[in-house]
């Protein structure tokens, strides 16, 4: 029930986004000082993805099933077990699977997989060298001796791990966004070919 409602909350989101770029009256809750009306026209809204990480990145997965405005989806080292298994078929967009090296498991993949062998457009990659928690602000924060302790940063150096993450999202979106961008010249990265990068998942034993 969690996974629907977080999904719902993105599809929220969106037709807030809708609301304000054709400038209906929308309360800023947030006590700033930003008139939300300038952005009345502004919000392109044919290029939507939604984008997000471990239990978020089920959530994207599930967000493209309710809402088909979504064009594609970024699941960050995603946990898939939330999603029913009834719903896989119902996946209508690419979705790009970026995974840490320490996190997951061959059942946890096989799920991605399900989703990968349904449409080619879907891709799953691995940075080498990664934890759960280095596509967060956690590999960047804490000390090397409580890094080592919790386990939050992995042999790969965070600067370089969350390089290689952006790019890859970065050449996806521009793939299926349509954006006229220079994102392509990471293409190779979706099919896991670059230093530090993997197709699919090598499977050694996961922090889980």
């Amino acid at each position: 029930s969690q996974v629907h409602q977080r999904a719902e909350e993105c599809v929220r989101v969106l037709r807030l986004f809708k609301d304000i770029t054709s400038g209906k009256s929308v309360l800023n809750i947030l006590h700033q000082h930003l008139d939300l009306s300038v952005l009345k026209g502004n919000i392109d809204l044919t290029k939507v993805a939604v984008m997000g990480h471990s239990f978020g990145g089920v959530t994207a997965v599930l967000a493209l099933v309710k809402e088909p405005s979504f064009r594609c989806a970024v699941a960050l080292d995603a946990w898939m077990f939330p999603l029913e298994n009834v719903l896989y078929p119902e996946v209508p967009k690419p979705v790009l699977f970026i995974n840490t090296e320490k996190f997951q498991t061959p059942e946890n993949v096989a799920k991605m997989k399900r989703l990968s062998s349904r449409n080619s457009q879907t891709k799953i990659i691995t940075v080498l060298g990664t934890v759960h928690e280095s596509q967060t602000d956690f590999a960047f924060l804490p000390g090397n001796l409580v890094s080592r302790v919790f386990g939050t940063r992995g042999t790969l150096d965070p600067k370089k791990g969350l390089a290689i993450t952006s790019r890859a999202a970065l050449a996806f979106l521009q793939r299926h966004l349509n954006l006229e961008e220079q994102f392509d010249q990471w293409d190779d990265l979706l099919e896991g070919v670059g230093d530090s990068v993997v197709p699919e998942a090598p499977f050694c034993r996961p922090n889980l």
